[in-house]
């Protein structure tokens, strides 16, 4: 039996609204890579355009001029950001199924110790000695432990999804035997993948843009993050066209098209990643809208 859909004045509206809706988000990253096309001398001209009259790859060779370095720090990020992302998924699951277990002694004042570093900072000197006191200097650890420490903030959005299974459901494990560990791998966490797939975008959002743990606890190139690196490249690029301009040479050196290039180049890999959690995303904003 085929089933026919009939197309009604409110459905073609519907879809030109999330047609619109969608171009209008799109229209930025478009814009952005074609200004990263554009040559320097016609943005300074013209601006941003959508038509550019004349296109330049000056950006991209600027880029890629050491495509080794580029490769390598893109290398860092990506090994950084897998490996932070997986952790902080799995401490921030278990932490929050603790927080969530009726048996918990004390859970509740638990929960208040991390509310108040959400609340509270303890500022930027103290993090920086306890992080030199660690040994998290000029290594790989000084880009994954800052970060790794949970977000209070993920922690409890897990905790209160946790929350709202049924207590049954761990009840009756525990009269077949199970303990802790097998309720929370084999029941709570594949039951929580909608909001762990969030949280885990979140912190894979957290570790790819990451650069301030670079700048401060890593000076060698050789480790350096693809965002700090394109960051301190740009930085070098406007130093030089200042130099430039001052000694009366060419003003054209390509910062605005290197900007957009930069954004161009380190906004795929999380492009190509939420595809994968959309399904779980969208499951997790719809939980508990409709009771049945």
């Amino acid at each position: 039996m085929k089933l026919t859909r009939k197309l009604t004045a409110g459905k073609i509206l519907i879809y030109l609204i999330v047609t619109l809706v969608a171009l209008i988000c799109l229209l930025p990253l478009v814009l952005v890579i074609i200004v990263s096309f554009t040559a320097e001398a016609e943005i300074l001209r013209n601006g941003y355009s959508f038509f550019p009259h004349e296109l330049s790859l000056e950006a991209y060779k600027t880029l890629f001029k050491n495509g080794g370095e580029v490769a390598r720090c893109y290398l860092n990020s990506v090994c950084i950001t897998v490996i932070g992302t997986v952790l902080a998924t799995c401490i921030t699951a278990m932490a929050s199924y603790s927080l969530a277990n009726t048996s918990v002694y004390y859970r509740n004042g638990i929960a208040m110790f991390f509310f108040v570093t959400m609340v509270f900072n303890g500022g930027m000197v103290p993090w920086y000695i306890m992080c030199q006191n660690l040994g998290l200097k000029e290594n790989y650890l000084a880009l994954l432990i800052p970060n790794l420490i949970f977000s209070p903030f993920n922690l409890f959005l897990v905790r209160n999804y946790m929350r709202e299974l049924p207590a049954s459901l761990m009840e009756s494990a525990k009269l077949d035997g199970a303990n802790d560990g097998v309720i929370a791998f084999r029941i709570y966490f594949p039951l929580c993948k909608p909001i762990l797939a969030t949280v885990a975008l979140f912190y894979g959002i957290a570790y790819w843009n990451d650069w301030w743990n670079a700048i401060m606890l890593v000076t060698d190139v050789d480790m350096y993050p693809i965002q700090y690196y394109l960051m301190k490249l740009r930085s070098d690029q406007n130093f030089m066209k200042m130099l430039s301009g001052a000694a009366g040479g060419s003003a054209f050196a390509p910062t605005e098209s290197l900007q957009m290039a930069t954004a161009a180049i380190t906004i795929g890999p999380i492009v190509l990643l939420y595809p994968f959690l959309q399904k779980y995303i969208v499951k997790g904003l719809v939980i508990g809208s409709v009771k049945g």
